[in-house]
């Protein structure tokens, strides 16, 4: 009986990671247990989860998640997922616990030619693969894992045309901020941005997902219809004035949904038509805080319609407010 329930979890598990994804081939099925990250809207799920776990500064050098894993559209097979500063991939061909590897995106992303300086003597500095690891570039090197972590440096330092001085390494690039504060003054470049854009992957792996349950290792149903409402803050206005507009996205089952695409068109009185576009936050809300208008006719009507977008699911909502004096 338990191993009739674990093949039934085993295949309800990989038939809901097929479907996190509309246009791409889905990531291969692994280890459970993972992690929804509010903040980008993304979940890191198992063998991906238990390598971030294991890297203490995780956050630091690697950021955020900005995709869910997927299959890369190369024609490789390889599944991967896209961090703020790094992408992992996934390597089911060895052994377990070695299977998540760091891409050498430093390595994919340098172009050499840019003027630089290469520092070997100093005494502040480190000599790796011909190239000085220097100062402060040097102490956070150290202090974040060094070579296991990013790789050899591929370069000096180099000097962008802004007067930043970079550092390239196998996984990552280091840049040097000196007017922040002493410890602080180093930062890892946003490479799994540059790269995703670099590579053309498809947008829709940007798109905000919804928290798995990790207790059953089960994705959220996704959305089959929109339920939308649209509030103003003030019922009665005067003829100059402002306003506030809250739209609410809600599924079938009334639970939030994250990430709509919404336009909201204000129609004034005297024919003035004012759009703005937003999108809903964690609890499905979107605000629009500040709507100016001025010299508007007493006892006139103002509309406002809503358009709200999701997964090619469609909603529409209307509300009003009066102009009174």
């Amino acid at each position: 009986m338990k191993s009739v329930k674990f093949i039934i979890r085993f295949l309800i598990l990989t038939l809901c990671v097929s479907l996190l994804g509309n246009t791409s081939a889905p990531a291969a099925a692994q280890q459970m247990g993972g992690q929804y990250f509010l903040q980008s809207g993304h979940n890191i799920l198992g063998e991906f989860w238990t390598f971030y776990q294991g890297v203490a500064d995780a956050g630091t050098v690697f950021g955020l998640p900005i995709t869910e894993q997927f299959v890369t559209a190369d024609g490789s097979g390889l599944t991967v997922q896209y961090f703020e500063k790094a992408r992992l991939e996934f390597h089911p061909d060895l052994p377990l616990g070695q299977r998540i590897q760091v891409t050498g995106l430093g390595q994919k992303l340098y172009h050499a030619g840019a003027p630089s300086v290469n520092l070997t003597t100093s005494g502040a500095c480190r000599e790796l693969n011909g190239f000085g690891v220097c100062y402060d570039f040097l102490a956070f090197f150290d202090q974040h894992g060094g070579q296991a972590r990013f790789g050899n440096p591929l370069s000096a330092f180099e000097f962008l045309p802004d007067g930043r001085i970079v550092q390239y390494f196998e996984r990552a690039r280091f840049e040097w901020y000196p007017e922040l504060a002493a410890g602080q003054n180093v930062r890892l470049t946003d490479v799994g941005w540059l790269y995703f854009a670099n590579q053309h992957e498809d947008s829709i792996w940007l798109n905000p997902a919804r928290a798995w349950n990790f207790d059953e290792m089960t994705p959220p149903p996704l959305p089959v219809s929109l339920r939308t409402m649209v509030f103003v803050a003030k019922a009665v206005t005067l003829s100059s004035d402002t306003q506030k507009v809250f739209v609410v996205v809600q599924d079938q089952a009334l639970n939030p949904v994250y990430g709509t695409v919404i336009t909201v068109t204000l129609r004034l009185p005297d024919g003035e038509v004012q759009t703005y576009p937003l999108t809903t936050d964690a609890n499905g809300i979107g605000l629009v805080s500040s709507i100016s208008f001025t010299d508007q006719s007493t006892g006139s009507l103002a509309t406002v319609d809503v358009q709200v977008s999701y997964r090619g699911l469609l909603a529409t909502a209307t509300t009003s407010f009066r102009i009174w004096r």
